[in-house]
């Protein structure tokens, strides 16, 4: 433990007990691993009165997003070398089987229902549910009703993150993770003649035939499957008196990626004194993406299911002017989101421009007068 130094008026625990007509400014490396300053202010840090130049808070409404074929529906919204972060609409039974060369898949199902089809046996999914499908893996989707999935793509292997001196039944105990069984085949017509592959390797795409069905295993062993997980197992982890960091809900990591989980739980009750919405901080070495799956999100207004949000590093957000007057009365929250914390800068991708809502970063101001 580091001995911090303590200048001017500050608060002598974190996020409890500010000083009056003061807000809190956690300015914090390692995603408030490392070393760090509370800065009490007077101001708000996002009581900016315009911005010039492309660093800005932002906002995709993906309600929009059409469907159609499952790989060229899919819209890249974000992307680095890690990680790409996409969205993807599909409402008939894919014709084709898929393998990703290029990385580990994660795939949010937003809405809608069907049938996984891998390697290893299917799937049943629903909303709610993450999917990991490890690198190399073949699988089809089969939606009974139309299906509405966040698409995080790693570079690296998706592992679930050491939990320390929480044990190893927190959060989500690992006997809830459901994997497949084989046996089944796949549900396209025996008869077809014909069955596609379609390989992504370096962003390009390559088909490759059979003349029997690809998904053929009678059994499997090891360490390594598909996975399904849904929010509902997950046990968010809270204090009391405490507001805890984002990176206290981590779900799954990869290098230079971490996927967190934000699902219903009590606020901080305890202690009357005590921060219930997110403190303000800039994101000094992660660039921070929120997708809302459902409820009332409640560190702010004007968010509905299907959106999601990019917080680059550099530029400040924290608690909405108004979700921080209903706070002290607030006695937990039914949110349900994503969120996915890269260490490198994330690049927007030419569809995301397709579904911002262009006034996002004036809902910040204190007389929020952009989404709503």
């Amino acid at each position: 433990m580091q001995i911090p130094y303590i200048r001017g008026r500050v608060a002598a625990q974190a996020h409890v007990g500010l000083p009056d007509g003061t807000v809190e400014e956690e300015y914090a490396r390692e995603g408030f691993f490392g070393r760090y300053a509370h800065l009490y202010r007077e101001h708000a840090p996002v009581a900016w009165t315009r911005i010039e130049g492309p660093l800005r808070p932002r906002l995709y409404d993906l309600a929009a997003a059409t469907g159609g074929d499952y790989l060229a529906s899919r819209a890249r919204l974000l992307a680095n070398g890690d990680c790409q972060i996409a969205f993807s609409t599909l409402r008939e039974p894919m014709p084709y089987f898929h393998r990703n060369a290029d990385g580990d898949e994660l795939l949010f199902v937003h809405a809608g229902a069907g049938r996984l089809e891998t390697d290893f046996g299917p799937l049943a999914y629903e909303p709610g549910d993450y999917l990991v499908i490890p690198r190399g893996t073949l699988y089809r989707l089969a939606p009974t009703s139309e299906t509405r999935l966040l698409v995080v793509e790693t570079t690296a292997e998706l592992r679930v993150p050491d939990r320390g001196m929480l044990g190893q039944h927190a959060l989500f105990d690992p006997a809830v993770l459901e994997v497949p069984t084989p046996g089944e085949h796949s549900s396209l017509p025996a008869d077809r003649g014909e069955w596609r592959v379609v390989i992504k390797r370096q962003g390009a795409l390559t088909s490759v035939f059979y003349p029997h069905c690809p998904i053929d295993a009678i059994g499997w062993k090891g360490t390594l499957a598909v996975w399904r997980l849904n929010v509902r197992d997950i046990r968010p982890v809270s204090s009391d008196r405490y507001h805890l960091p984002p990176s206290a809900h981590t779900t799954f990591v990869a290098s230079g990626v971490a996927i967190c989980t934000f699902a219903p739980r009590p606020l901080e009750n305890g202690d009357p004194r005590a921060l219930k919405v997110p403190f303000y901080h800039s994101n000094i070495d992660f660039d921070e993406v929120l997708f809302y799956q459902a409820g009332e999100f409640f560190s702010r207004d004007g968010i509905r299911p299907g959106m999601l949000t990019f917080h680059p590093q550099g530029i400040h957000h924290g608690p909405q002017a108004r979700a921080a007057q209903r706070a002290p009365s607030a006695q937990r929250t039914e949110e349900v989101a994503v969120m996915i914390d890269t260490r490198r800068p994330l690049e927007i991708c030419a569809a995301a421009t397709t579904f911002e809502v262009a006034d996002y970063w004036k809902s910040w101001q204190p007389s929020g007068e952009g989404a709503r």
